[in-house]
Protein backbone atom coordinates (compact mmCIF):
# COMPACT_ATOMS: atom_id res chain seq x y z
CA UNK A 1 0.00 0.00 0.00
CA UNK A 2 1.60 3.41 -1.25
CA UNK A 3 1.47 6.34 0.51
CA UNK A 4 -1.11 8.32 -0.59
CA UNK A 5 -3.75 4.91 -0.84
CA UNK A 6 -2.71 5.05 3.35
CA UNK A 7 -3.85 8.45 3.27
CA UNK A 8 -6.76 8.37 1.24
CA UNK A 9 -7.75 5.27 3.36
CA UNK A 10 -7.64 7.40 7.09
CA UNK A 11 -9.93 9.79 4.99
CA UNK A 12 -12.42 7.22 4.39
CA UNK A 13 -11.89 6.37 8.06
CA UNK A 14 -12.83 9.71 9.24
CA UNK A 15 -15.79 10.37 7.12
CA UNK A 16 -17.52 6.56 7.85
CA UNK A 17 -16.64 7.72 11.59
CA UNK A 18 -18.68 11.24 10.84
CA UNK A 19 -21.96 9.51 9.28
CA UNK A 20 -22.30 6.67 12.18
CA UNK A 21 -21.99 10.07 14.38
CA UNK A 22 -24.56 11.64 12.47
CA UNK A 23 -26.75 8.47 12.56
CA UNK A 24 -26.64 8.88 16.49
CA UNK A 25 -27.28 12.76 16.91
CA UNK A 26 -31.16 12.12 15.96
CA UNK A 27 -33.92 10.80 18.46
CA UNK A 28 -34.81 7.83 15.97
CA UNK A 29 -32.05 5.94 14.71
CA UNK A 30 -33.64 4.11 12.59
CA UNK A 31 -35.78 7.03 11.13
CA UNK A 32 -32.11 8.88 10.48
CA UNK A 33 -30.80 5.52 8.48
CA UNK A 34 -34.01 5.77 6.25
CA UNK A 35 -33.24 9.29 5.40
CA UNK A 36 -29.59 8.92 4.93
CA UNK A 37 -30.51 5.76 2.45
CA UNK A 38 -32.94 8.08 0.73
CA UNK A 39 -30.00 10.36 0.14
CA UNK A 40 -27.93 7.77 -1.23
CA UNK A 41 -30.39 7.02 -4.43
CA UNK A 42 -29.90 10.15 -5.53
CA UNK A 43 -26.26 10.73 -4.85
CA UNK A 44 -25.60 7.29 -6.72
CA UNK A 45 -27.32 7.98 -9.61
CA UNK A 46 -25.87 11.26 -10.01
CA UNK A 47 -22.09 9.88 -9.80
CA UNK A 48 -23.40 6.73 -12.49
CA UNK A 49 -24.47 9.89 -14.94
CA UNK A 50 -20.85 10.59 -15.35
CA UNK A 51 -19.11 7.20 -15.34
CA UNK A 52 -18.76 4.42 -18.01
CA UNK A 53 -21.66 1.83 -17.86
CA UNK A 54 -20.75 -1.30 -15.83
CA UNK A 55 -19.86 -4.69 -17.31
CA UNK A 56 -22.55 -7.15 -17.63
CA UNK A 57 -20.70 -9.55 -15.16
CA UNK A 58 -20.81 -6.63 -12.44
CA UNK A 59 -24.33 -6.18 -11.58
CA UNK A 60 -25.10 -9.50 -9.62
CA UNK A 61 -21.72 -7.83 -7.29
CA UNK A 62 -24.11 -4.92 -7.25
CA UNK A 63 -27.24 -6.69 -6.16
CA UNK A 64 -25.57 -9.03 -3.65
CA UNK A 65 -23.77 -6.03 -1.94
CA UNK A 66 -26.79 -3.74 -1.90
CA UNK A 67 -28.11 -7.07 0.41
CA UNK A 68 -25.26 -6.67 2.38
CA UNK A 69 -25.35 -3.75 2.84
CA UNK A 70 -29.40 -3.74 3.98
CA UNK A 71 -28.22 -6.45 6.83
CA UNK A 72 -25.39 -4.26 7.94
CA UNK A 73 -27.29 -0.93 8.62
CA UNK A 74 -30.53 -2.77 10.01
CA UNK A 75 -28.10 -4.52 12.44
CA UNK A 76 -26.15 -0.95 13.33
CA UNK A 77 -29.26 0.77 13.55
CA UNK A 78 -30.61 -1.42 16.38
CA UNK A 79 -27.19 -1.60 17.60
CA UNK A 80 -27.33 2.12 18.06
CA UNK A 81 -30.69 2.28 19.72
CA UNK A 82 -28.76 0.26 22.85
CA UNK A 83 -25.37 1.52 23.09
CA UNK A 84 -22.91 4.22 22.70
CA UNK A 85 -21.16 4.91 19.32
CA UNK A 86 -17.53 4.26 21.21
CA UNK A 87 -18.50 0.92 22.32
CA UNK A 88 -20.97 -0.17 19.26
CA UNK A 89 -18.53 1.34 16.95
CA UNK A 90 -15.81 -0.87 17.83
CA UNK A 91 -17.38 -4.44 18.47
CA UNK A 92 -19.41 -3.72 14.88
CA UNK A 93 -16.49 -2.98 12.72
CA UNK A 94 -13.56 -4.78 15.02
CA UNK A 95 -14.33 -8.63 13.95
CA UNK A 96 -14.69 -7.61 9.79
CA UNK A 97 -10.85 -7.08 9.28
CA UNK A 98 -10.05 -10.76 11.04
CA UNK A 99 -12.78 -12.36 9.03
CA UNK A 100 -11.77 -10.99 5.37
CA UNK A 101 -8.09 -11.79 6.33
CA UNK A 102 -9.17 -14.92 6.78
CA UNK A 103 -11.34 -15.84 4.08
CA UNK A 104 -9.67 -13.36 1.63
CA UNK A 105 -6.62 -15.89 0.12
CA UNK A 106 -9.29 -18.59 0.14
CA UNK A 107 -12.29 -16.73 -1.72
CA UNK A 108 -9.42 -14.17 -3.95
CA UNK A 109 -5.96 -13.75 -5.05
CA UNK A 110 -4.44 -11.23 -2.36
CA UNK A 111 -1.80 -12.86 -0.89
CA UNK A 112 -0.42 -10.94 2.08
CA UNK A 113 2.69 -10.85 3.81
CA UNK A 114 3.81 -12.32 7.45
CA UNK A 115 3.54 -8.40 8.49
CA UNK A 116 0.68 -7.67 6.79
CA UNK A 117 -1.34 -10.86 9.02
CA UNK A 118 0.61 -9.96 12.26
CA UNK A 119 -0.41 -5.97 11.57
CA UNK A 120 -3.89 -7.19 10.99
CA UNK A 121 -4.15 -9.06 14.46
CA UNK A 122 -2.68 -6.40 16.42
CA UNK A 123 -5.64 -4.07 14.85
CA UNK A 124 -8.14 -6.50 15.35
CA UNK A 125 -6.72 -7.02 19.57
CA UNK A 126 -6.87 -3.02 19.54
CA UNK A 127 -10.51 -3.27 18.82
CA UNK A 128 -11.65 -5.88 20.88
CA UNK A 129 -9.72 -3.73 23.61
CA UNK A 130 -11.69 -0.89 22.64
CA UNK A 131 -15.15 -2.97 23.01
CA UNK A 132 -14.42 -5.08 25.98
CA UNK A 133 -16.10 -1.72 28.49
CA UNK A 134 -19.37 -3.31 27.62
CA UNK A 135 -18.62 -6.36 29.98
CA UNK A 136 -16.22 -4.01 32.59
CA UNK A 137 -18.37 -1.23 32.59
CA UNK A 138 -22.16 -2.55 33.19
CA UNK A 139 -23.22 -1.54 30.01
CA UNK A 140 -26.25 -2.27 27.76
CA UNK A 141 -25.28 -5.95 26.62
CA UNK A 142 -28.62 -6.40 24.25
CA UNK A 143 -26.81 -4.46 21.87
CA UNK A 144 -24.16 -6.80 21.57
CA UNK A 145 -25.66 -9.33 18.85
CA UNK A 146 -26.74 -6.59 16.43
CA UNK A 147 -23.06 -4.96 16.82
CA UNK A 148 -21.45 -8.77 15.80
CA UNK A 149 -24.28 -9.17 13.57
CA UNK A 150 -23.28 -5.83 11.42
CA UNK A 151 -19.49 -6.70 11.80
CA UNK A 152 -20.35 -9.97 9.56
CA UNK A 153 -22.41 -8.16 7.22
CA UNK A 154 -19.53 -5.50 7.13
CA UNK A 155 -16.73 -8.67 5.97
CA UNK A 156 -19.97 -10.16 3.54
CA UNK A 157 -20.19 -6.66 1.82
CA UNK A 158 -16.32 -6.01 2.10
CA UNK A 159 -15.37 -9.45 0.44
CA UNK A 160 -18.18 -8.82 -2.21
CA UNK A 161 -17.20 -5.13 -3.15
CA UNK A 162 -13.18 -5.83 -3.51
CA UNK A 163 -14.34 -8.53 -6.44
CA UNK A 164 -17.14 -6.26 -7.74
CA UNK A 165 -14.96 -3.18 -8.18
CA UNK A 166 -12.42 -5.10 -9.68
CA UNK A 167 -14.87 -6.63 -12.92
CA UNK A 168 -16.75 -3.49 -12.80
CA UNK A 169 -14.40 -1.86 -15.29
CA UNK A 170 -14.81 1.52 -13.19
CA UNK A 171 -14.90 1.53 -9.34
CA UNK A 172 -16.59 4.66 -9.36
CA UNK A 173 -19.68 3.57 -11.47
CA UNK A 174 -19.83 0.18 -9.44
CA UNK A 175 -19.65 2.16 -6.24
CA UNK A 176 -22.47 4.43 -7.44
CA UNK A 177 -24.70 1.24 -8.65
CA UNK A 178 -23.88 -0.36 -5.20
CA UNK A 179 -25.39 2.81 -3.67
CA UNK A 180 -28.47 2.98 -5.56
CA UNK A 181 -29.03 -0.57 -4.90
CA UNK A 182 -28.31 0.06 -0.84
CA UNK A 183 -30.37 2.87 -0.45
CA UNK A 184 -33.60 1.18 -2.46
CA UNK A 185 -33.65 -1.70 -0.67
CA UNK A 186 -32.91 -0.54 3.02
CA UNK A 187 -35.09 2.67 2.71
CA UNK A 188 -37.88 0.82 0.70
CA UNK A 189 -37.64 -2.46 2.99
CA UNK A 190 -37.83 -0.19 6.28
CA UNK A 191 -40.78 1.99 4.91
CA UNK A 192 -42.86 -1.47 4.11
CA UNK A 193 -42.07 -2.76 7.93
CA UNK A 194 -42.80 0.11 9.71
CA UNK A 195 -44.67 2.55 7.26
CA UNK A 196 -44.20 5.97 6.70
CA UNK A 197 -43.94 6.98 10.72
CA UNK A 198 -40.70 5.95 10.84
CA UNK A 199 -39.88 9.50 8.38
CA UNK A 200 -39.07 11.77 10.81
CA UNK A 201 -41.06 15.46 10.16
CA UNK A 202 -39.04 18.38 11.09
CA UNK A 203 -36.58 19.79 8.53
CA UNK A 204 -32.95 19.31 10.78
CA UNK A 205 -32.94 15.66 10.77
CA UNK A 206 -33.37 15.62 6.88
CA UNK A 207 -30.55 17.59 6.55
CA UNK A 208 -28.01 15.66 8.95
CA UNK A 209 -29.43 12.60 7.00
CA UNK A 210 -28.57 14.27 3.95
CA UNK A 211 -25.04 15.64 4.97
CA UNK A 212 -24.26 12.26 6.39
CA UNK A 213 -25.23 10.62 3.06
CA UNK A 214 -22.47 12.07 1.54
CA UNK A 215 -20.22 11.40 4.03
CA UNK A 216 -20.92 7.91 3.84
CA UNK A 217 -20.20 7.88 -0.42
CA UNK A 218 -17.20 9.78 0.41
CA UNK A 219 -15.94 7.00 2.90
CA UNK A 220 -17.72 3.85 0.84
CA UNK A 221 -15.69 4.92 -2.44
CA UNK A 222 -12.57 5.76 -1.27
CA UNK A 223 -12.55 2.73 0.33
CA UNK A 224 -13.47 0.30 -2.59
CA UNK A 225 -11.19 2.38 -5.29
CA UNK A 226 -8.48 1.68 -2.81
CA UNK A 227 -9.28 -2.00 -2.82
CA UNK A 228 -8.57 -2.17 -6.17
CA UNK A 229 -5.08 -0.89 -5.97
CA UNK A 230 -4.08 -2.68 -2.53
CA UNK A 231 -4.44 -5.76 -0.59
CA UNK A 232 -8.36 -6.28 0.26
CA UNK A 233 -7.62 -7.35 4.07
CA UNK A 234 -4.97 -4.63 4.37
CA UNK A 235 -7.34 -1.44 3.39
CA UNK A 236 -9.75 -3.06 5.54
CA UNK A 237 -7.71 -3.34 8.46
CA UNK A 238 -6.50 0.51 7.72
CA UNK A 239 -9.60 1.43 7.87
CA UNK A 240 -10.77 0.23 10.67
CA UNK A 241 -8.86 3.16 12.17
CA UNK A 242 -11.88 5.00 12.16
CA UNK A 243 -12.67 3.74 15.18
CA UNK A 244 -10.31 6.89 17.03
CA UNK A 245 -12.19 8.87 15.03
CA UNK A 246 -15.53 7.47 16.42
CA UNK A 247 -14.52 7.61 19.94
CA UNK A 248 -12.73 11.33 19.59
CA UNK A 249 -16.52 12.06 18.69
CA UNK A 250 -17.75 9.84 20.84
CA UNK A 251 -15.77 11.96 23.57
CA UNK A 252 -16.05 15.26 22.65
CA UNK A 253 -19.61 15.57 20.94
CA UNK A 254 -21.98 12.79 22.58
CA UNK A 255 -19.75 13.44 26.28
CA UNK A 256 -18.87 9.76 26.42
CA UNK A 257 -15.95 8.79 29.03
CA UNK A 258 -12.54 8.45 27.63
CA UNK A 259 -11.34 5.63 29.96
CA UNK A 260 -7.42 4.42 30.07
CA UNK A 261 -8.59 1.49 28.27
CA UNK A 262 -9.99 2.92 25.70
CA UNK A 263 -6.40 4.88 25.43
CA UNK A 264 -4.82 1.90 25.76
CA UNK A 265 -6.98 0.06 22.45
CA UNK A 266 -6.17 3.30 20.75
CA UNK A 267 -2.67 2.85 20.69
CA UNK A 268 -2.71 -0.87 19.87
CA UNK A 269 -4.76 -0.23 17.16
CA UNK A 270 -2.25 2.88 15.77
CA UNK A 271 0.50 -0.30 15.90
CA UNK A 272 -1.37 -2.51 14.06
CA UNK A 273 -1.82 -0.17 11.42
CA UNK A 274 2.33 0.57 11.59
CA UNK A 275 2.90 -3.10 11.16
CA UNK A 276 0.68 -2.79 7.82
CA UNK A 277 3.27 -0.51 6.59
CA UNK A 278 6.34 -2.21 7.34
Amino acid sequence: MSIAILFAVLGSAFLHALWNGLIKTGTSRLGAMVVLSIGEVPIGLTVAMFRPGLLPEAWKWVLMAGCAHFFYKFFLTYAYERGDLSRVYPIARGAAPLVVALAGPFLLNDQLSLHEYAGIVVLGAGILLMAQGIFSNGENRKMLPFALGSACATASYTLLDGTGARVAGDAIAYVAWVFVADGVFFASGMLLWKGLAVLPRQAKPWGTGMIAAAASYGAYGVSVWAMTKAPIAVVAAVRETSILFAVLIGWLVFGEKMTRGKAIAACVIVSGVILTRL
